[in-house]
């Protein structure tokens, strides 16, 4: 029977990370996975493969639109297989490089499923059937996520397919109708509509990016409508049904009304994940969880069962791979005996569309809710010198600044490269930093980040550019 100070349930984001830092640490580590590689979703069927498609996808577009006003022209002709290959090579790049630091780390692997017997005692089913009972003097729970399904409609991953099925298609659909307007609708659907499918997105809410700013939700609606990607909002799908080769997509007024049918090659279904806490024995060991389905943890990530913890995706908060990174440093930290803590407040959030939308920190909206006094500084791309350059003039940059402090309460961006601009803010946000600090800090010229500069100048209503 192996014994060690911690053993992890899960090779994900949350999972690798905290293994890793806990060895950083001392601590004698093993790690349970039931995936043939690391990485859990976000780097074998998420985050990188949906990332690699969304940069190819994007430059095939660019090439047969854009290059010709500079001068370079060319007729760009799609290789589905090899684009596709692109995206496995990817995938299989980031997830040698996990194994690889698990050798480093000295961190042993059991390939198979998990399942807690109670505190301080784990039973590993391996791929071949057999068993075996691991101790540990803790347990981590960073199993993630899984697809949530739509009642009374079957994924297939051929003809309805989640994100998993979305990203292996083997040719580009005519049709594509996307169920969920959120970021992982908006993202896959933007692939497949750049490679010459017809996509329409159907939300049951009357706008897109539910939780985002409001006005870089519109905005980006604008820009993707723009694009070709058309929008039934206010609508809630109630079947699917084949029609030959297609699939017949029933909608109506989530308010009620007169039922619709939209016909599709392709059916994705994008409404959400949820937590994947299944064959982990957690009630059995009383492990409590909440009415969604996750792990009930405290201040310091322990559930109710002393030396049995959780992290990531099965616990609240955003599912976002970065929270469980930061999560899983910060536990291990802390059962180090150090001071491992997660700034809440300051995860940004990034939608990977073209062009980007990224935030972090409060929305006007929440600020609204809370009757919290702010003032606001926004400056377009259309007034960048770089963005202009770059024929990349879509989209702004807007601070939130406490009306009475002058702190950032918020920064929300749509535009060329938000996902990496976004940083700045985070970090000032991190050192409670003020409006007036980021428009005195010099940004080189020219570049994107000197919107941001701008909208924090603008919040005193002193932008120079505009």
């Amino acid at each position: 029977m192996a014994t060690y100070d911690l053993i992890v349930i899960g090779a994900g984001p949350g999972g690798y990370v905290c293994a890793i830092r806990a060895s950083q640490l001392g601590m004698k580590v093993a790690i349970v996975e039931k995936r043939p590689r690391f990485g859990g979703t976000c780097l074998n069927v998420g985050c990188i493969p949906s990332k690699a498609l969304l940069h190819a996808s994007e430059l095939y577009d660019e090439a047969g639109h854009a290059f010709a006003d500079m001068g370079i022209e060319v007729k760009p002709k799609l290789n589905l297989p090899q684009m596709l290959a692109f995206k496995d090579d990817a995938v299989k790049g980031n997830t040698e490089g996990v194994a690889y630091l698990m050798r480093k780390n000295k961190i042993d692997h059991f390939h198979g499923t998990g399942r807690i017997l109670g505190p301080g005692r784990v039973e590993v089913t391996f791929i071949n059937g057999e068993q075996q009972e691991v101790d540990a003097t803790s347990i981590v729970i960073a199993t993630g996520s899984d697809v949530a399904q739509l009642p009374g409609i079957e994924i297939d991953e051929k003809a309805i397919v989640s994100s998993t099925g979305a990203l292996s298609l083997e040719k580009v659909p005519k049709r594509m109708v996307v169920i969920g307007a959120g970021v992982i609708g908006l993202e896959l659907g933007s692939v497949w509509r750049r490679l010459g499918s017809e996509v329409t997105v159907v939300e049951y809410l009357d706008r897109i990016l539910p939780g985002n700013d409001l006005e870089v939700a519109k905005q980006l609606q604008r820009l993707l409508e723009k694009q070709g990607m058309a929008f039934k909002l206010g609508h809630k799908v109630t079947g699917v049904k084949k029609n030959g080769a297609a699939q017949a997509v029933s909608i109506e007024p989530a308010a009620g009304g007169d039922v619709d049918t939209l016909a599709a090659d392709v059916v994705l279904v994008a409404i959400g994940r949820v937590p994947y806490t299944r064959g982990l024995g957690l009630s059995e060991a009383g492990v409590q969880l909440d009415k969604r389905g996750r792990v009930e943890v405290d201040a310091h990530y322990q559930s109710n069962v002393p030396g049995i913890y959780a992290i990531g995706d099965v616990i609240k908060g955003p599912m976002l791979a970065h929270k469980a990174e930061d999560e899983g440093v910060a536990l291990a930290e802390l059962l180090a005996g150090q001071a491992g803590h997660v700034n809440y407040g300051i995860i940004p959030a990034v939608v990977y569309t073209s062009p980007e939308v990224a935030s972090v920190g409060k929305s006007e909206e929440e600020l609204q809710a809370k009757g919290v006094a702010y003032n606001v500084g926004k400056f377009p791309f259309t007034a960048n010198g770089r963005a202009k350059a770059n024929k990349q003039t879509d989209g702004f940059v807007k601070v939130l600044a406490d009306a009475a402090t002058d702190r950032v309460l918020g920064v929300h961006m749509v535009g060329a490269n938000a996902s990496e601009i976004i940083a700045e803010a985070a970090v000032l946000m991190e050192f409670g930093g003020s409006a007036e600090d980021l428009a005195r800090t010099c940004h080189a010229h020219p570049t994107l980040t000197e919107a941001v500069k701008e909208a924090a100048l603008a919040v005193e209503k002193r932008a120079i550019h505009m």
